[in-house]
């Protein structure tokens, strides 16, 4: 049984990373409705938060349907942190999630995100202020470490929990991986089950299947998996992950139909939570995830990316339906 705090999370949560970009609310409710568990805001400044930043602000925006719900927050000032933190809490989600794990160098040259993995002893003393500085239960996120000659994760996952972390999830790359290369997952089964460790550990990075979810949860021994990338224009990831570790079950994927509605029901949300033109427009870096393996999409996506009005973008999506409905023109994309 993973809990986080209070928070009862079932004997095997499958979670969604927080991704900038990504994980707002239009995408968390395909996903929420899919079997996600737990989800977590797109990660945001402190800086931002506490100039009062719309940007930042917005980000806080969370529906009751979304939860249980984690705010993830980074920042490298201990002072803005703890008042972000304060921030925060007003807003009334289940967990503050701090971000020690983002790899994007205008995120890491301020010793924000992954950065603050070149300075443990500063990222122990962040995440500890945070702690006091909140009723809310405190979890991170963070990789193994900074490059291959400074993975002390092992080390890190004891001493943020000695200052009251709640929960722990690791992206199984160093910062200088970035996303290349295969997540190892080795020492994330080592802190599950070093006997010191009491706190959830959450497994991240390249689970893309529900073969590969069950062999991970089996072969190392966590609490239960966090999943990004495969997720974006595939919300089903979760339920099918979740009838596969239930009973064995290859679910089908989704069908033409099923990934238009879900497109179109993101649309709509990205419109009404961002504004007619930003929703159009922020929506167009997904088309592309939603209809992967699909031949001579291209044509479609030339359009779709290209319109501003919501009613001709849904007669395309319309049209890609009745296209594909008729031809076997689908190519599964492994």
């Amino acid at each position: 049984m993973a809990k986080i705090g209070n928070l009862d999370l079932g004997d095997f949560p499958l979670l969604l990373a927080p991704m900038e970009d990504v994980s707002d609310p239009p995408f968390r409710a395909l996903c929420k409705r899919n079997g996600c568990d737990m989800m977590y805001t797109e990660f945001i400044s402190v800086e931002g938060l506490i100039r009062d930043a719309n940007k930042s602000v917005q980000k806080l925006d969370i529906y009751d349907y979304e939860r249980p719900i984690g705010i993830q927050i980074f920042g490298a000032k201990l002072d803005s942190m703890q008042r972000a933190a304060e921030i925060v809490e007003e807003a009334q989600p289940e967990v503050l999630d701090i971000n020690f794990g983002c790899p994007v160098k205008k995120v890491v040259c301020k010793m924000a995100g992954a950065g603050i993995l070149q300075d443990i002893p500063k990222m122990v003393e962040l995440t500890e202020a945070i702690v006091k500085a909140t009723n809310l239960p405190v979890t991170v996120k963070t990789r193994l470490g900074w490059d291959d000659n400074t993975i002390f994760i092992e080390d890190v996952a004891e001493r943020l929990q000695d200052v009251g972390i709640k929960a722990l999830s690791i992206h199984g790359r160093t910062r200088k991986q970035m996303y290349k290369g295969e997540a190892d997952w080795t020492k994330i089964g080592n802190i599950k089950n070093n006997p010191r460790i009491h706190i959830p550990i959450f497994g991240n990075g390249d689970i893309n299947s529900p073969q590969k979810a069950l062999e991970y949860k089996n072969r190392y021994g966590v609490d239960g998996i966090m999943i990004g990338r495969a997720s974006i224009g595939n919300p089903w990831i979760f339920r099918e992950i979740k009838a596969f570790l239930e009973n064995g079950e290859i679910i089908d994927p989704p069908t033409i139909n099923e990934r238009v509605d879900a497109v179109k029901e993101h649309l709509q949300r990205s419109i009404e939570w961002k504004g007619d033109r930003l929703g159009i427009v922020e929506m167009r870096r997904h088309y592309t995830n939603y209809f992967r393996g699909y031949r001579d999409i291209k044509k479609f996506r030339a359009r779709l990316v290209t319109e501003y009005d919501s009613n001709v973008i849904y007669e395309i999506l319309d049209e890609i339906g009745h296209y594909y409905m008729n031809e076997e023109a689908f190519i599964h994309a492994v």
